[in-house]
């Protein structure tokens, strides 16, 4: 089995904070899904230092298309 797990694909791991209702962040997490509960924003980077303090606004990652979508935008 493990060597099987070699040859898969993995997701990649993702970073996330926790923003509360003023942008403050509370949490900080690694995960390779994205979390469900509200107030989670994907960032480039995890940085203790901005527990609770305001996210920077250059920390916050742009979601990406998916290829599939991408494919169907350059269709239509």
């Amino acid at each position: 089995m493990s060597l099987w797990s070699l040859f898969t694909p993995r997701a990649r791991m993702r970073r996330y904070a926790l923003l509360d209702a003023k942008g403050n962040c509370r949490a900080l997490r690694e995960s390779r899904q994205q979390p469900t509960a509200p107030g989670w924003v994907e960032v480039h980077e995890l940085r203790t230092a901005w527990l609770g303090q305001p996210l920077p606004v250059a920390a916050r990652a742009m979601p990406q298309a998916r290829p599939a979508q991408a494919r169907q935008a350059l269709a239509a």
